[in-house]
């Protein structure tokens, strides 16, 4: 996969590279290309494109558990795989690796996946010092909205709300703040100024983890000592699949529902994720035809002319773990500028072993790139790239935590977090 990565961005990194590169002179040396790693030579400066991977000692890896000889208790996951000092940046192709060193390395913000140009010389000790590095930035952009700074926004018509993380359990008790966003949705709460606002969503994104994590119902009082094999039927509660289908049901009659699976979904655990099976919405799967649409986890879908893509959020929390600080949207921003919304898969990330193509290549720029399940609401309008496309990048946070929806106009893509609460005994809109 990252070799079909390496010749899909290749040619993008090295139009970059050749712009900003070519023929310029450092202490009198010009710089010039190498095309494999193998052809870089001791002393000479040059530039080189390859695929980044990150020898980290606190990263897992599958090749040494193999191949280990006894077997413990895996340990738990890790919020971070860094251990300053200790990891190494390497950059590699189909000819060869090398370990890349230099000042330059710190400003940027590297993980393995990511298909990169670097500029410097090879010292004595085999290593590369890093003189500048290069990116491919982002792709060209259809439909280019010009709403940037200084222009006149007219919006308030179309709105899409997103949210993620509604985490089902089948409580009794935990459908309030649920059936206040389906009625807020529908435009049945709030004051005259909520329902104007809420008759302008023309569509809602379940961005994944509708459902909370099985957990097996306790045996039958009487049965505890019956030991039954396979799979077990009295086992399986049913409660949060029907409470998910019964909110879908109210919504799908006036309100499309675009639903992506995610990590505690009914579907399958390796990225993409394919999307859930209509099957199991009793009723809601009537809409199938029409206003329900379940899609895949990355997905790319088209509304009203823009573009979104977005994902349940895995992508995000695994490049998280290999880098310092807690920038997220910035993190989701160099995502679009490496053109790869799952750099990190298939070493850290689970994935689908394609041959063929890399399908987390972004082809084309989208207009709106959402992450969901998320801690916190944030987002940016991000206009970089040399046509200065446009991007609003969202962070959709877990509405069973934050009990938030977010509202993104589609005319000015500025957007908004709702949150639903409990104010003086009566349930509102926040």
């Amino acid at each position: 996969m990252y070799f079909l990565r390496l010749v899909d961005l290749k040619p993008s990194v090295e139009a970059v590279a050749l712009k900003a590169w070519e023929g310029i002179e450092i202490g009198g040396e010009t710089v010039n290309r190498a095309d494999r790693v193998l052809e870089v030579r001791q002393g000479e400066l040059c530039w080189i494109v390859g695929t980044i991977y990150m020898e980290m000692p606190l990263k897992p890896n599958i090749l040494e558990d193999i191949t280990k000889d006894q077997w413990i208790a895996a340990p738990p996951p890790r919020d971070k795989y860094v251990t300053p000092g200790a990891d190494q940046t390497m950059l590699e192709d189909e000819s060869g690796r090398l370990r890349l060193v230099g000042r330059a390395l710190e400003k940027e913000c590297l993980v393995t996946g990511v298909v990169v140009g670097v500029m410097g010389t090879e010292t004595k000790d085999g290593d590369f010092d890093v003189v500048d590095v290069i990116v491919p930035e982002l792709p060209p952009q259809e439909n280019k909205l010009d709403i940037g700074e200084g222009k006149e926004k007219k919006g308030g018509r179309r709105k899409v709300a997103l949210v993620s993380g509604l985490s089902f359990k089948g409580n009794a008790m935990e459908n309030f703040e649920t059936e206040l966003l389906a009625e807020y949705l529908l435009g049945e709460v709030g004051g005259v100024e909520d329902q104007e606002s809420a008759s302008k969503i023309t569509r809602l994104i379940i961005a994944g983890n509708s459902l909370a994590p099985v957990v097996a119902l306790p045996p039958v009082k009487g049965e505890e000592k019956h030991k039954k094999y396979g799979y077990d039927s009295t086992t399986y509660n049913a409660n949060p699949v029907l409470a998910l289908d019964n909110l879908l049901t109210t919504l799908l009659p006036s309100l499309p529902v675009t639903i992506l699976p995610g990590p505690t979904d009914p579907a399958n655990v390796s990225l993409p994720q394919k999307p859930l099976h209509p099957a199991i919405f009793r009723n809601a799967k009537h809409y199938a035809a029409s206003s329900l649409h379940t899609a895949t986890n990355p997905c790319c879908v088209d509304i009203d002319g823009l573009k979104f893509l977005g994902t349940a959020g895995q992508n995000l929390d695994d490049v998280y773990k290999y880098v310092e600080g807690e920038d997220r949207l910035g993190m989701c921003e160099r995502l679009l500028r490496w053109r790869c919304v799952a750099p990190t898969a298939p070493d850290t990330l689970w994935s689908f072993p394609f041959e063929d193509k890399d399908m987390y290549v972004i082809k084309e720029c989208p207009h709106v790139f959402f992450i969901g399940n998320q801690e916190e609401f944030a987002s940016r309008l991000v206009e970089v790239g040399p046509q200065n496309q446009l991007c609003r990048i969202i962070l959709v946070p877990k509405f069973s935590e934050t009990n938030e929806v977010v509202l993104l106009d589609l005319d000015t893509l500025e957007c908004e977090s709702v949150r639903f609460g409990v104010e003086n005994g009566t349930g509102s809109p926040g």
